[in-house]
């Protein structure tokens, strides 16, 4: 326990709360440099007064809110956000918030064991212990796994491994980490709601690193949920040296958006691809050694490969959605046999987004997806020239369209920006699921892959289903892939050609 301070005035005046706010109105009027000397002249006990205030060192999806989607009071806050967010610390200080106000509150601590409610939301880094101000003695009794509140206030511990221990208990308020990890989450989650139940106004907050687990989606379809969302890297005291290497290892990945961006991440039901699919089709393509094949154009063989870059890197678009920065690739188009720009059009100019996404056909016939060029709100000749700016950029051998919307219209402005287009436009005669099905399986066999991480195409990807599209918008960037993928593996490796020894 940290040896009780009480903030105070030279002649034993201890300074109040609102003195401490005052002070920190004043200075937040005060330009940077001014406000920094000004702070080294208060004395300690004031300065270790406003640094526990926590109202002005929220950030982001720590700040609580007003309302829910409704309009109405709030009942459920859930702060769905990444690792080393600062959940922790947020919880910890509305329990204390909530005790302060209220010396007769009850409060439920829940985590996914008594060890964890413990080790974690009391006697954590950022626990109710660490965040209690220097004049506030808790008492935190473990054998019965009770926190006494200065107030008067309580919080009572329990666990997802036992639910039934939340049968019958009442409370005020309730605050459940790490939910999207708890054992018999639907159990406890009930058994909790029906005790919660003291007071006029009845809240809980959730604090979580997400994970698609049915009681997260039932507590965040409530009406009366609000949800807040944050990145590890959103932590203005967060470890720089940790994030470098946390995104070194994971950024793009499936885990990486879950448990750095703080994304929650579904498979639906009957889905096409899943996340773990896509996942194990990740990669990087190989490299061709030079004379192993003919090239397709011999011309270029010879030819400086382009510059290296990240995965799946974009190019730069200028106002009009042109190609204006030089394309960094993820593999030189040499090494493939063919290169195809899949091409989805928007239905209308500021609609859906232009579908174009490049794949190509290694020596190998593995179809790799290797960028995603898909852009919003372009005018027909924008997004014609990023398509033409693309095939020029990736050599690629066809640009394949879906002509069903307004096909003659495709074809007409894409020659007008470069009238040598191989343009072939395709007829959708089937749904989308019976199109992707045959491109599914070969991801799921081995025989198409993901060069890098395309977070949107991926999401698209996952919200296939055979019963229809289950995601936002229109699945442009799915449609596109699909199109142009279909288009490597009829056409194959077109001619044969030698391979030399």
């Amino acid at each position: 326990m940290k040896p009780i301070e009480p903030a105070c005035f030279a002649d034993g005046r201890p300074f109040t709360r609102a003195e401490a706010r005052a002070v920190l109105l004043d200075f937040s009027r005060l330009p940077a440099e001014v406000r920094l000397r000004a702070y080294l002249t208060l004395p300690p006990p004031l300065l270790r007064a406003i640094l526990e205030e926590w109202w002005w060192q929220a950030h982001g999806g720590q700040i609580e809110p007003e309302a829910a989607r409704n309009g109405e009071p709030w009942r459920v806050w859930a702060i769905i956000a990444g690792r080393h967010f600062g959940k922790t610390r947020a919880g910890a200080e509305w329990a204390w918030a909530r005790a302060r106000e209220d010396k007769a509150a009850r409060i439920a601590l829940v985590g996914a064991s008594l060890d964890e409610v413990a080790r974690v939301m009391v006697e954590g880094e950022s626990g109710l212990l660490a965040v209690a101000r220097c004049d506030e003695e808790p008492r935190w009794i473990a054998s019965r796994g009770l926190f006494l509140f200065p107030s008067g206030a309580q919080a009572h511990a329990f666990s997802a491994e036992r639910p039934d221990k939340l049968r019958g208990p009442q409370h005020h308020h309730a605050w459940c980490d790490e939910l999207a990890k708890w054992p018999n989450a639907d159990a406890t989650w009930d058994n909790l709601m029906l005790g919660l139940r003291l007071g006029e106004r009845p809240r809980c907050l959730v604090t979580t690193t997400p994970k698609p687990v049915p009681a997260l989606h039932r507590i965040l379809a409530l009406s009366r949920t609000v949800r807040t969302n944050g990145r590890s890297d959103e932590n203005p005291n967060g470890a720089p040296d940790f994030i470098a290497a946390m995104n070194e290892l994971y950024a793009g990945t499936r885990f990486g958006r879950q448990e750095l961006e703080g994304l929650l991440l579904d498979d639906f039901e009957g889905t096409l691809w899943t996340r773990e699919m896509l996942e194990k089709a990740r990669g990087q393509p190989s490299a061709r050694r030079r004379g192993d094949a003919e090239s397709p154009n011999p011309a270029r063989r010879e030819a400086e490969p382009p510059d290296s870059g990240e995965f799946g890197a974009s190019p730069g678009a200028d106002e009009d959605g042109g190609l204006s920065a030089p394309l960094r690739l993820c593999a030189n188009p040499e090494d493939f046999a063919r290169i195809v720009v899949g091409v989805d059009p928007p239905a209308s100019t500021g609609g859906n987004s232009c579908g174009i996404v490049v794949c190509g056909l290694d020596r190998e016939e593995i179809a790799w997806v290797l960028a995603d060029l898909t852009a919003q709100g372009l005018s027909p000749e924008a997004w014609a020239r990023r398509v033409a700016g693309a095939a020029a950029h990736w050599r690629a051998s066809r640009i394949v369209a879906e002509k069903n919307q307004g096909g003659d219209m495709i074809e007409s402005v894409l020659r007008a920006v470069d009238a040598d287009l191989p343009i072939h436009l395709v007829p959708a005669i089937h749904s989308k699921a019976a199109r992707a099905e045959p491109i599914a399986l070969r991801f799921e066999t081995g025989r198409a892959k993901l060069a890098g991480s395309f977070p949107e195409l991926e999401d698209q990807l996952c919200a296939l289903t055979w019963s229809g599209y289950q995601g936002p918008g229109s699945p442009d960037r799915a449609d596109a892939m699909v199109w142009a993928m279909t288009e490597l593996f009829e056409k194959g490796l077109g001619t044969p050609r030698i391979r030399r020894l």
